[in-house]
């Protein structure tokens, strides 16, 4: 499985971003997606996660702003980020979770105060 990312970018706080995973290769093995973030010097943390037709688990630090989707025809996952804080700044990467895990290469996302 192979997953590119797209859509960070550079926004003011109070923005909005919507992040898109996309997924190659053997997508049939995709149990659930994740989505991670990290920051220089610290480790990935993670963000949210959904299993196929399943509720995305949205992690506290980032819950009623953050939300996760799917669209199964396009292999497509989704992070989208309202109400974005300079603590948001980080690169993010998805995860797909199944047969194979992999990593997307990651989008830097940066939010000015």
């Amino acid at each position: 499985v192979q997953l590119v990312e797209s859509g960070g970018g550079l926004v003011q706080a109070g923005g909005s971003l919507r992040l898109s995973c996309v997924a190659s290769g053997r997508v049939g093995n995709i149990h659930a997606m994740a989505w991670y973030r990290q920051t220089p010097g610290k480790e990935r943390e993670l963000v949210g996660h959904m299993t196929g037709g399943g509720t995305p688990v949205i992690a506290d630090s980032v819950k009623g702003r953050f939300t996760m989707s799917r669209v199964a025809s396009k292999s497509t996952w989704y992070l989208q980020m309202n109400n974005l804080k300079p603590e948001d700044t980080a690169v993010y990467y998805c995860r797909s979770i199944g047969a194979q895990n992999s990593w997307g290469q990651g989008t830097q996302v940066t939010v000015a105060s």
